[in-house]
């Protein structure tokens, strides 16, 4: 059986080679059904010894020339001499990745351990060995900068693209959607929660006067919330859930507050919101400062009393006309603001690392478990991971403090927090949606019909702003494994489309799954990758499965968080054991099948969008049409049908002097 195994041994010519790097059990035990032999990666890299094959002449003339020692690597092979290595000699796994461009990092490796340790068959061994000088046709890697790169284009097929910073980057992203309108007429406040850089003094600055301009709208909604003269309410910590490490933020007492701010408070907030209105409605031209942030008022007084009344319970009387103005200005303000939906009125943001996925940071991982910033590390020293705040000092202060030359301040990003999220069973989730590119220029998308939630371990509250009731991330939520919010969740946290369907169906929005979420997602994503794709490695050839992550408003709009590049296949549940399997097959299916049968299944996959008469001054798209919502209370976030922009041109012929 071995040597018939062996006499089908495809040559160079058949194109049947192929290599995978990372924890991909799946996507090898597929290839080898399909009759392909693995040139194995080994995961230690060591000095090359010896070259096979027309490499060895290309390594002798580069030694001449003083270079390219650190070009091959071999290992040595379980069937002896040696065994030739794709990469450079960096090794294989790095002990922290230097940036976000995949999420396949070290927790992936433990996890995925036991499965990357593939069946060591002496059969498939021989078979690698003597495929060991063939350059693969097919190559699936965790991380495309480890891959020689003067052997990277002799490989016909990579499942990566290289330069995705502008779109795998919570930095990248928010430039690249601020380039949204050079591209299509949609307004990308209403898909993806507003951000900015701190790094760039303008986008602080921008930041400082939107924080301020959201506290004076807060304070509007906390005054409307206010009967008779009793303490406005807020969320009320619950005591049952009070747990060690939890970071409160400044909950309310429950009985009367303090004494009443100063009585100016609520007309300043009313003062600041008409003007901010006024500057919407382009009523601002001949002001010679339309920024009503840096002329109303004292900004420091009134975010103090501000604090005191959202946090501290403080008094604020409210009249009957008072009360008339403040509904319809932040009426009026709706129509302007897309995202006035999702604010609460606490006024709470979300800082990030802009180049770190899981919610880790430079020094100690994410948050920890006994004090907002840390526990052990120096505050000079210390960058968090993803934080959630409420008063800008602290957001300035934190940001600043990561000024040493490994983690700059132009690295973090402060994005609005969703503080009006669909929550199930009072808790948290948000929504994994994978993807699949196949060419950039004509850009060409497929949507993948299935997809997964991921539910936080703590009730959610405002209160309370510690990771396990805000970050969804299933590497974050592992550490919470004891913790159960509601037995009506599974203890694995995880959910798949289907049985959220179901959940949508019993609150009666049966209908918000098609023609909302999944129509704002397939919008959110071409609007992101037709910012991002000039800025994009393009390859022919190369094909990248893609993970954005999505949250869901109470209105049921989705609103996306971020996209991540080498999306997870670790099997963290029963339901991603299924889907993660499903999504490697049919991306298979996809880039290989349909090469040679273009009417073969793909499986849950769907073409999305593919530019036609790209290169011949014009172009149009070919993508489905979103589904107008019917019923009241649903509406999809953006058209999902997007236009291509003009190449303008200009022909004609010279003329001549008579």
């Amino acid at each position: 059986l071995r040597w018939r195994r062996l006499s089908s041994l495809p040559s160079a010519q058949e194109k049947k080679i192929f290599a995978v790097q990372g924890p991909y059990p799946v996507i090898r035990r597929l290839l080898r059904a399909r009759g392909w032999v693995e040139r194995k990666l080994l995961r230690n890299g060591r000095q090359l010894k010896q070259q096979p094959g027309d490499q060895k002449k290309q390594h002798r003339k580069e030694r001449a020339s003083g270079g390219g020692d650190e070009q091959g690597e071999t290992v040595q092979n379980p069937r002896g001499g040696t065994q030739p290595f794709l990469a450079t000699t960096k090794p294989l796994h790095h002990p922290w990745p230097r940036d976000k461009e995949n999420e396949g990092e070290r927790e992936d490796m433990k996890e995925d351990k036991e499965q990357c340790c593939e069946d060591s068959d002496d059969i498939h061994d021989l078979m690698s060995f003597l495929v060991r000088d063939q350059v693969p046709n097919f190559l699936w890697t965790i991380r495309l900068s480890t891959i020689d790169q003067k052997l990277l284009p002799r490989i016909e097929v990579v499942n990566r693209y290289p330069r995705l910073y502008a779109l795998c980057t919570k930095e990248g992203l928010c430039q690249s959607l601020q380039n949204l309108p050079w591209f299509e007429q949609v307004d990308f406040n209403t898909f993806f929660p507003r951000c900015y850089r701190l790094g760039i003094e303008d986008e602080q600055e921008a930041f400082i006067e939107d924080f301020r301009l959201t506290a004076a709208r807060s304070l509007l909604k906390l005054a409307l919330q206010k009967a008779g003269n009793r303490p406005v309410g807020t969320e009320q910590p619950p005591k049952s859930n009070k747990v060690p490490g939890d970071h409160v933020a400044n909950s309310m007492p429950s009985t009367a507050g303090p004494c009443c701010p100063y009585p100016q408070l609520l007309e300043e907030a009313l003062e600041v919101c008409g003007q901010h209105l006024g500057v919407l409605g382009h009523q601002d031209i001949d002001r010679n400062t339309p920024s009503p942030c840096r002329t109303c008022i004292n900004w420091d007084r009134f975010l103090h009393e501000y604090y005191r009344v959202a946090h501290e319970g403080a008094r604020l009387v409210l009249g009957r006309e008072e009360r008339e103005q403040c509904q319809d200005l932040l009426q009026c303000l709706e129509e302007q603001l897309p995202q006035l939906s999702i604010e609460g009125n606490l006024n709470v943001w979300i800082l990030k690392p802009s180049a770190k996925s899981r919610g880790r940071g430079k020094a100690g991982g994410c948050m920890g478990d006994t004090h907002p910033y840390g526990a052990g590390i120096p505050p000079s020293l210390y960058c968090p991971g993803i934080v959630c705040m409420t008063r800008l000092e602290e957001v300035l202060e934190l940001a600043q403090k990561c000024t040493n030359p490994l983690a700059r301040v132009c690295e973090w990003v402060v994005q609005k927090y969703v503080e009006r999220p669909l929550i199930i069973f009072n808790t948290k989730f948000d929504i994994r949606q994978w993807f699949v590119v196949t060419d950039w220029k004509p850009l060409t998308v497929w949507f993948y019909r299935e997809c997964y939630l991921r539910f936080c371990s703590r009730p959610f509250s405002l209160c309370h702003l510690e990771p396990a009731r805000h970050l969804c991330n299933v590497s974050i939520q592992k550490r919470y494994k004891t913790s159960q919010p509601d037995p009506r969740l599974p203890p694995d946290k995880i959910w798949s489309n289907k049985q959220f369907q179901e959940y949508l169906a019993q609150l009666g929005q049966a209908d918000a799954w098609q023609q909302v979420i999944v129509p704002g997602m397939k919008a959110a994503i071409l609007n992101a990758l037709r910012c991002a794709r000039d800025q994009v490695g393009s390859r022919k050839g190369s094909f990248e499965l893609f993970g954005a992550d999505f949250l869901i408003g109470e209105d049921f709009r989705p609103w996306l968080l971020e996209i991540n590049s080498c999306p997870t296949m670790s099997p963290s549940s029963v339901v991603t054991r299924r889907l993660c399997a499903n999504v490697q097959r049919d991306t298979l299916r996809l880039v290989l099948d349909r090469k040679d049968n273009p009417t073969c299944s793909i499986g849950a996959f769907e073409l999305l969008y593919r530019e036609v008469g790209w290169g011949l001054g014009t172009g149009t798209p070919q993508a489905p049409q979103a589904t107008t919502a019917c019923f009241f209370h649903l509406q999809a976030a953006v058209a999902s049908c997007l236009t291509v922009g003009l190449k303008l041109l200009v022909t004609g012929c010279s003329l001549k002097k008579a």
